[in-house]
């Protein structure tokens, strides 16, 4: 699974870097977002649901954080 760290970063930066990420994924490949943007709670899975991508979870990822599970 590839870690994309998105800390610190406001929206729309976590979305895009999980954007770049996917695009350069082989189809299934399986991706972790790690943010600490509260809008990416919102954000990511709407992308998901826009692009055709699988939003598998998001999970408390400790310090403020969340990890967001993404398969494409």
């Amino acid at each position: 699974m590839q870690d994309i760290d998105a800390r610190d970063l406001l929206c729309p930066l976590p979305v895009l870097r999980l954007r770049k990420a996917l695009a350069k994924a082989p189809s299934g490949a399986t991706l972790r977002l790690i943010a600490t943007d509260p809008a990416a709670l919102i954000d990511v899975p709407h992308f998901c649901a826009e692009q055709g991508h699988s939003f598998i979870e998001a999970t408390p990822h400790g310090n403020g954080a969340t990890a967001y599970i993404v398969r494409k």
